[in-house]
């Protein structure tokens, strides 16, 4: 009998061991964030989990648990009966030198970057100001396109209604975007949907030495949604002012057991009108993407975005002629268009991207990407000439603006092609990241582009006269409006009393300027070298890039026009850790544009290839910072003070007679002091705010008036903020979250005129978020411009003024399953 029980005890104790459930949650160990998505396998079984959203798993079983996921190093460990916490330790991935799987942290700031040294670094270890504005913040913040995202970054300015900014004080010269550190080329008029963006980051300088030709203030690299391992679906649903209707969806999840094929899927759609006059907009985006990662060694991601976008091109608010201090900006409706109805914008893109990377040992790699990318414009509208129309006696008549009717359409192909070698090593007490790699880019504007305009004055003979010339003035045919004799113009003036918006069309005018935009093809070729170099609590970064631009104009006709340029662009910098939570750098870059690229957000339709005979620009930044993080590394601050200098600054002349006409401007500096900070508070309190100062001078010009003048369109003081709390689930309020934000911007002056300023503002934002414990679903009631300000985002002159939305409200609905 003793025996019998001894037994049974056995069988007992044996059965109770096997069907141990082992409990447990992932977290990242720097973050202590939750890991979705974690494999859990039971070795020597076929038992195997994932962990959750909230990173929590249970496994039937015991003996020894392996746990992994992309970015994190692999770990095993026994199996008990008490709950386990698991910390795992991030590795950047190496195979994620371009990245391939998506992130599932969920937070307000990242702490890592691609694209800024074209390795997986921490922000941290790169000497040089990387604003970033993660999903999360997009989310909460209902930000359904670009400029409402990057507004939060410090030192960025929208300055009209376009994906138009300035950086540091230093307006967007190049068009189009970077996309996951690669260049798309189209024109800035509609904002870029931000459904299938993971985070848009601003690496501030002239980064030309990773990405080519850029912006001297910073480059805004948008880095998209990537699949992850574990299953996830979300869509919303969205209503909300100006007959606002827009809805998403993102799915994404393993398409194999073994979880080596991933996919993910984002869609957008929006239809909207404005509190602006005639102003609409629909907006179509599909995004599918596939990771294969059949080993460790090796990882490809193939991605496709497909964009349409219709639309009017808003070209601002216009006011009565300017009187220096005493302009009044209200004297015309916020709501006043110049424009007319039946004008149209449409855009079509698309763009295919594949990444490999590979492993060759763990101390050599291979990376590279292909790009291809398609845009095409189809523009009819009606817009001014920048002027006021003139009486017969040559006397401007400043309640009617001067008009002109425009027709466009042009097609472009960009190729661009990015691909090196990785190597770590050591060198005595040296720790070496070596790159080195070849880029490709190539921009071709395809046959076929024209562009025809209307503008002008009729003559009795019936041809059309540029401009008014009072000794002939007998010659034009005249009209007469409120008493006042006026020349006739080619397209109808517009009157600011009176605003008529009748359906007009090509018919009514005489097309006197017909232009075929000239075929082109931009080709930039370019080698480089970089190291990251790690001495004790030294990291220097060391980079050259040796670049060759040729421009042919007229391509594939009898008269090319070919110009070829050199550039030898250096990077140097260094980083200091203080201590584990703070870092200082400092860094110097210098930067390179031909005017091909920058001419053509400004194109001189009579004679496009003049961009390329202009002398590039150029600029340098020398930038001083500190990096840090604090609250067991849940909160990050970043702050830096900078100099950068610019010259050959080509610019739109502002001539009402010659509208396309470009000058160059000598030197301009910008100096300045920015912060930025996000993160968690608390658990259920996240923060991201910004500020910057700038100082930005004209110091070389061919108008020596403007010499030491202040730039344009740049405040010396903006500040930013976005807040969310959650309520705790024990409190009388559990389910509940609110938001709120403000945006500041002291006073600016117009693009063109220095005649006006745009008054300083603070515009308040809210938001009231409902989400059920128990429920997948949350909704979202957000509030912009709660106070009903009436305020400015910038002005070109004073018949185009960008006025900000009155108060406005939206809804969301999001479900996840």
């Amino acid at each position: 009998m003793k025996h019998l029980l001894a037994f049974l005890f056995s069988v007992l104790a044996l059965h109770q061991a096997h069907s141990q459930t082992i409990n447990g949650k992932i977290i990242d160990r720097n973050t202590k964030e939750a890991v979705a998505g974690a494999h859990i396998q039971l070795l020597n079984s076929d038992k195997e989990t994932t962990t959750n959203q909230d990173g929590n798993f249970s496994l039937e079983g015991e003996g020894i648990l392996q746990i992994s996921f992309a970015g994190y190093k692999t770990q095993q460990m026994t199996a008990t009966n008490a709950f386990l916490t698991i910390e795992l330790e991030t590795t950047l991935n190496e195979l994620q030198t371009v990245e391939i799987v998506g992130r599932s942290v969920k937070k307000y700031n990242s702490d890592y970057s691609f694209a800024a040294t074209k390795t997986a670094s921490l922000n941290k270890d790169i000497p040089q100001s990387i604003s970033t504005v993660t999903k999360e913040l997009i989310a909460d913040k209902g930000a359904f396109y670009l400029a409402d995202a990057v507004k939060m970054a410090s030192g960025v300015i929208p300055a009209s209604y376009y994906n138009q900014y300035t950086i540091r004080g230093i307006s967007q010269n190049e068009e189009g975007q970077i996309i996951n550190g690669m260049r798309t080329r189209q024109y800035y008029f509609l904002q870029p949907i931000t459904s299938n963006i993971e985070r848009v980051e601003v690496i501030k300088g002239p980064s030309s030495a990773t990405f080519s030709s850029v912006d001297p203030g910073g480059s805004i690299n948008l880095v998209t949604k990537k699949p992850l391992t574990v299953d996830r679906k979300e869509v919303s649903l969205s209503v909300g002012s100006f007959s606002t209707l827009r809805g998403t969806l993102d799915f994404t999840g393993p398409l194999n057991e073994s979880k080596t094929l991933l996919y993910r899927v984002n869609g957008a759609y929006q239809e909207a009108k404005s509190f602006r006059d005639l102003v609409g907009n629909k907006s179509f985006l599909i995004s599918p993407s596939f990771s294969y990662i059949p080993n460790e060694k090796t990882a490809i991601n193939t991605e496709l975005i497909l964009s349409n976008m219709t639309g009017v091109l808003d070209r601002g608010q216009p006011i009565f002629g300017a009187v220096a201090s005493v302009t009044n900006l209200n004297q015309t409706p916020i709501s006043l268009n110049l424009g007319a109805s039946g004008d149209f914008f449409k855009s079509k893109e698309m763009i295919l991207t594949t990444n490999f990377a590979h492993k060759f040992t763990s101390k050599i790699g291979f990376n590279a990407a292909y790009m291809k990318q398609t845009w095409t414009e189809d523009l009819q509208e009606h817009r001014t000439t920048n002027g006021f129309a003139v009486d017969i006696n040559n006397k401007p008549v400043t309640s009617l603006a001067m008009m002109q009717f425009v027709q466009r359409q042009q097609y472009w192909d960009v190729d661009n092609l990015s691909a090196y070698f990785n190597f770590d090593f050591k060198t005595g007490k040296l720790h070496h990241k070596l790159l080195t790699g070849y880029d490709l880019s190539s921009w071709n504007k395809n046959k076929g582009g024209a562009q025809n305009a209307a503008r002008g004055y009729l003559l009795k003979n019936g041809t059309v006269a540029p401009s008014f010339v009072l000794a002939n003035a007998d010659q034009y045919q005249t009209i007469t409006i409120n008493g006042v004799v006026l020349p006739k113009p080619n397209v109808s003036f517009f009157d600011l009393n009176n605003p008529s918006y009748a359906m007009r069309s090509p018919e009514d005018y005489i097309l006197n300027v017909r232009t075929a935009l000239p075929s082109a093809l931009t080709t930039t070729n370019a080698v480089y070298i970089q190291d990251q170099m790690q001495w004790e609590k030294f990291t220097f970064l060391l980079g050259l890039r040796n670049e060759w631009f040729e421009d042919i104009t007229n391509y594939e006709t009898t008269n090319e026009l070919t110009v070829k340029k050199t550039a030898l662009l250096p990077r140097v910098g260094v980083t200091y850790a203080v201590n584990t939570a703070i870092n200082v750098y400092s860094t110097y870059l210098e930067g390179y544009q031909p005017q091909s690229n920058t001419v053509t957000l400004m194109p001189q339709t009579g004679s496009l290839p003049a961009g390329s005979q202009f002398d590039p620009l150029e600029s340098n930044l020398k930038e001083l910072g500190l990096k840090a993080t604090f609250l067991n590394n849940t909160m990050s601050f970043n702050a830096a003070v900078y100099e950068i200098n610019q010259r050959n600054i080509l610019m739109n002349a502002n001539d009402p007679v010659n509208p396309d006409l470009l000058v160059t401007r000598g030197a301009e500096r910008s100096r300045g002091f920015e912060c930025d900070l996000a993160g968690y508070l608390t658990p259920d309190w996240q923060i991201n705010a910004s500020y910057s100062y700038i100082d930005a001078k004209i110091t070389n010009d061919r108008d020596l008036s403007l010499i030491g003048a202040r730039k344009q369109n740049t405040p010396k003081n903006s500040a930013n903020l976005w807040t969310r709390y959650n309520f705790a689930a024990d409190s009388a309020l559990k389910d509940l979250g609110i938001g709120f934000g403000m945006q500041y911007q002291s006073s600016k002056i117009p693009w063109f005129t220095r005649d006006f300023i745009l008054p300083d503002f603070t515009v308040f934002d809210a938001a009231l978020y409902y989400k059920p414990n128990i429920s997948n679903m949350q909704i979202a009631l957000n509030a912009g411009n709660l106070l009903n300000k009436t305020y400015w985002l910038g002005a070109q002159n004073y018949l185009r003024l960008f006025p900000g939305a009155p108060r406005n409200f939206s809804l969301t609905v999001t479900y996840k399953f």
